[in-house]
């Protein structure tokens, strides 16, 4: 399969449903796609992962595992391998990855 025919199977950004924060991030996919929502809480990092049309698909408590500490505040995007247990951003051309450690 050469790279064209891979970006034409990749999924666009829908429109944001309107419910969802204005924070919230697309992360494309090969057929599908999601919406995730990352909050710095207390305990940890609040990150939710939504369906292209808005609905809660899984939540969860996580916690950094790797890569310098997430600025919550600064430019970052949720990149692959991300699911309802692992979660990979990449801030400042680094990876950061997050493990779901409570529902």
């Amino acid at each position: 399969m050469n790279q064209a025919e891979v970006y034409h199977k990749i999924v666009p950004s829908p429109s944001k449903p309107s419910h969802l924060p204005s924070n919230i991030h697309w992360l494309s996919g090969e057929g599908c796609g999601s919406w995730f929502h990352l909050e710095q809480e207390e305990k940890g990092f609040l990150i939710s992962r939504y369906s292209p049309e808005g609905k809660l698909e899984c939540q969860g408590i996580f916690e950094q595992v790797s890569g310098n500490a997430i600025e919550v505040n600064k430019s970052f995007e949720f990149t692959y391998l991300s699911h309802c247990a692992e979660v990979n951003i990449i801030q400042n051309n680094q990876g950061l990855k997050f493990k779901l450690i409570s529902k």
